[in-house]
């Protein structure tokens, strides 16, 4: 079975952000992942997770103007060295944090841009990130995102992200495998979750399509949940979805499913 990372973006709203650790834990998550964490000093979120002998198994990379609808700066043209400097924040609450997973949202088609230098920037982007994530032993994840819930986000499908991992050819570059978003896209999940196995480096789950609990809407998670463990998947399965109701009392798919890091 595998083992359940709780987003703590979106679960727990019911308290404030760092009290969603201790929230995440009593509900039986081994692990936790989150959006953003740079809006607390490192030190802060490092005392939640040993409290609360948790593991932080993924954030992403500083995404731009969040506020003003950017959803992250990879691909845009002339943002190269805002990137690196995200890059270098990033490896410094990855080390407090002791997480080996980091996503790089691609981010929005700028209007007029030239789509060659878009794809430049993107694969030149990636090549430095994967290259100092490398040095402390940090996985680079890129994820595919939906067009309905982000429009005219660049990276769309798994295919898409597949090329780019050719491309780039850093080893420790993979793919963030969110099945919400690849089941609105291009569905065809267990097909997809094979075939691209060995370079999936994470997987994220929501109910589809109103991203509510996993156990909801048209994707049956129960079985692709046995599918990764044929395929051999050992990482983590990030709980991205938004709870429709209080959080604990959407856990029914959870329980029985709690399996420690």
């Amino acid at each position: 079975m595998p083992k359940f990372a709780a987003n703590l973006s979106m679960m727990f709203n019911e308290v404030p952000f760092l009290d969603r650790f201790a929230a995440a834990r009593d509900a039986g998550f081994a692990g936790v992942e989150y959006l953003f964490p740079y809006d607390f000093p490192a030190e802060a979120l490092e005392q939640r997770l040993r409290d609360n002998r948790l593991e932080n198994v993924l954030f992403n990379l500083p995404p731009g103007d969040w506020s003003a609808g950017e959803r992250g700066i990879t691909c845009i043209p002339g943002r190269e060295e805002e990137f690196r400097a995200g890059v270098a924040k990033a490896v410094h609450y990855a080390r407090a944090l002791t997480t080996v997973r980091v996503h790089a949202m691609a981010g929005i088609l700028p209007a007029g841009a030239n789509p060659a230098e878009v794809h430049a920037t993107y694969i030149g982007n990636l090549k430095y990130a994967a290259a100092e994530f490398a040095k402390y032993g940090i996985t680079l994840l890129i994820e595919p995102i939906n067009t309905r819930d982000m429009p005219g986000f660049f990276l769309n499908t798994q295919a898409q992200a597949y090329a780019v991992l050719e491309e780039v050819k850093a080893p420790n570059l993979k793919m963030q495998m969110d099945l919400y978003h690849m089941q609105i896209m291009e569905g065809d999940l267990e097909i997809k979750l094979r075939k691209y196995a060995a370079r999936c480096g994470h997987v994220q789950i929501a109910g589809v399509p109103q991203r509510h609990e996993p156990d909801t809407g048209e994707v049956r998670y129960a079985y692709l949940f046995d599918v990764l463990d044929e395929i051999g998947y050992e990482g983590w399965v990030g709980c991205e979805y938004r709870p429709a109701g209080k959080t604990v009392d959407g856990l029914g798919w959870f329980q029985g499913r709690v399996t420690a890091a």
